[in-house]
């Protein structure tokens, strides 16, 4: 029983610090294009050579 009183903070805590990564990614607006990511793979311009 002792293992449950380390095993369920353990999850609480890494439950709350993969729900506040996720809160942090959607402020900062990394969802912000799905539609132009779609269309940009279906497009025929494609980079062969990588930017230097």
């Amino acid at each position: 029983m002792t293992v449950l009183g380390i095993l369920i903070p353990a999850s609480l805590l890494l439950g709350g610090l993969g729900l506040f990564g996720f809160f942090y990614t959607l402020r900062k607006d990394q969802y912000d294009d799905p539609k132009g990511d779609a269309e940009r793979i279906l497009s025929g311009d494609y980079d062969d050579h990588p930017k230097p």
